[in-house]
């Protein structure tokens, strides 16, 4: 829980200094605006497990719809009101506090690395929290990097942090999340004769 309160925080200080056109801005996450990801992070957080329920009832169970469904619930929301709602969300709340802050730790991670990458703002990711978010992220439903990436080995240049049995993918340890995380973007950061696996995965 305390590293997805720290992830929010750094969240936060992001959104924090976007400017009108960066908020508009697409993200990794297809049809999805900067100010789309951001309502989604925090759409979640607000429902109890009967609202969540409720959610996907009206999804008709589609995790993809349901999110689609939190984003519209904000749609009205200005950035200065989707800020001051993040920073109400630290620590995180409902849904998204879920298996010890797991939760939000992961899915703000990868966000946060959703709207960073297109608008071209680096990010220096602290080395424990990257390793405990990429350890989570081979199993989490919501991920399952460990089966979008079978069959390679993932080796961090980074970092001490490897995966798996296979071809060799090399590379910075947030592209290889990124990749576990189906976002192609990542590809062009990483080497290695298993990086055309990965690479007919997502064409497919």
């Amino acid at each position: 829980m305390e590293m997805a309160c720290e992830e929010r925080q750094d969240f936060v200080d992001l959104l924090s200094r976007l400017t009108p056109e960066q908020w508009d801005h697409a993200s990794l996450c297809d049809r999805w605006r900067v100010r789309d990801v951001v309502a989604h992070v925090i759409s979640y957080d607000e429902l109890n497990p009967w609202a969540v329920v409720r959610r996907m009832a009206r999804a008709g169970l589609n995790p993809h719809r349901a999110n689609a469904i939190g984003v519209d619930e904000y749609a009205r929301r200005t950035p200065v009101q989707l800020c001051e709602l993040m920073r109400g969300c630290i620590p995180p709340r409902g849904w998204t506090a879920g298996f010890g802050g797991m939760i939000a730790l992961v899915d703000g991670m990868i966000h946060q690395q959703d709207i960073r990458r297109p608008l071209g703002i680096p990010r220096d990711i602290p080395a424990q929290r990257l390793r405990t978010v990429l350890d989570y992220a081979l199993t989490v439903p919501a991920v399952n990097g460990a089966l979008r990436t079978r069959r390679v080995r993932l080796i961090a240049t980074d970092m001490d942090w490897t995966h798996g049995r296979g071809l060799e993918v090399t590379g910075p340890a947030e592209a290889l999340l990124m990749v576990m995380a189906a976002r192609p973007d990542a590809l062009n950061q990483l080497s290695g004769p298993g990086k055309s696996i990965l690479a007919q995965r997502f064409s497919g």
